[in-house]
């Protein structure tokens, strides 16, 4: 049985540190430094739990933990705000205090702890996005430049490097051109930085046994299976593929009262960057299933052929989606290859239809 609870508010310098009885009564407060909180740790009795909003750094300081032997527990701060005291003296002494009230809820959602090789997969990922950021600018840049003065180019990456290396033909000033060329080269060494990271990531899905089976469903690639893999590893925290999809956001909001039960847009919680990718892969099989022939289309293509007719663009993607979420969680959960025919051995399909009773 744990005796106290420590909460943590992380810093980048300094630390506040709450410590609660079994009762719920505040026992020490202290503020560290980083490096004195590092000194203080291997102190702490082992087993006891140290809780921790999921922010930056926060996976760091749990692996610290847990090489201590203490029981690191990271939650989203979405789940401790109810648990500050006071809505209008939000402080660091305050927010430790939460966080160890949080913490010692039987309810509480916890966030597992990453490991380096997950952090740093992920990290490729980040800096990834960040680049086809500034490219994007970069290229909007150039565009608007050229734009005043009378240069308009097509909205394609190809039509800028055709302008761009033909600038003398343009009659533009001098130090004009000496400034697109200058941008230009910005915008090519972005673009060389994205291939780099495209290499990095696909080269970790393939030495990946988990990435190379999860890319054999249409619309899973290298770079969403590499993601999935680095966020959720096992998958064994989520009970099922539904859970999993309603942690991505893919599920609908829900407003019922009185026995009634509407539904509204999907809810977007979670990790964006996932859904992004999922609903990106789904639009791919959308566009793959439509062209193959009814006769030589799989089981899932049918299925997907059959919400292209019945639901608009944007709920068929979601839907799609959503099913590639559970697939994704159940192979990787149960340590599966993709099965074309699994539907075929779900209980519903087997169960063989009831007669109804002739009436005489």
């Amino acid at each position: 049985m744990r005796t106290i609870t420590i909460g943590v508010d992380l810093a980048k310098q300094v630390f506040s540190v709450c410590s609660v009885d079994p009762a719920g009564r505040v026992r020490d407060r202290r503020e560290l430094r980083r490096e004195a909180f590092s000194q203080w740790l291997p102190n702490v009795p082992a087993g006891t739990v140290v809780a921790m909003e999921a922010c930056s750094g926060a996976h760091h300081w749990a692996r610290r933990c847990q090489a201590h032997g203490l029981q690191p527990r990271l939650m989203a701060a979405q789940f401790v705000a109810p648990f500050r005291k006071s809505r209008t003296a939000k402080n660091d002494r305050n927010d430790a205090e939460a966080i160890a009230t949080a913490a010692r809820q039987g309810n509480m959602r916890f966030v597992p702890v990453k490991t380096v090789d997950q952090q740093v997969r992920l990290s490729w990922h980040r800096v990834r996005e960040g680049y086809k950021a500034e490219a994007l600018a970069t290229s909007n840049r150039l565009r608007g430049l050229l734009a005043e003065f009378g240069v308009v180019v097509a909205q394609n990456d190809a039509a800028l490097r055709r302008t761009l290396a033909d600038l003398e033909a343009l009659s533009l000033p001098g130090s004009l051109t000496e400034l697109l060329r200058d941008v230009d080269a910005q915008w090519r060494q972005l673009q060389s930085r994205i291939a780099n990271a495209d290499r990095r990531i696909q080269a970790h899905a393939k030495a990946d046994e988990a990435c190379t089976r999860l890319r054999a469903i249409i619309g899973v690639g290298p770079i969403t299976a590499d993601a999935v893999v680095a966020t959720i590893g096992s998958a064994q925290d989520f009970k099922n593929g539904r859970q999993f999809a309603a942690w991505l956001g893919l599920v609908p909001i829900q407003h019922s009262s009185g026995g009634r039960s509407r539904l509204g847009r999907i809810s977007c919680r979670g990790d964006g960057y996932l859904r992004t990718l999922l609903i990106q892969g789904a639009r791919s099989s959308l566009q793959r299933a439509k062209a193959v022939p009814w006769e030589r289309a799989t089981p899932e293509q049918r299925w997907i052929q059959g919400l292209d007719r019945r639901l608009p663009f944007g709920k068929a993607l979601v839907a799609i989606a959503n099913k590639h979420a559970r697939q994704l969680w159940a192979m990787l959960a149960r340590s599966e290859s993709y099965d074309a025919e699994a539907w075929l051995k779900h209980p519903m399909v087997q169960r063989p239809a009831r007669r109804r009773d002739s009436k005489n």
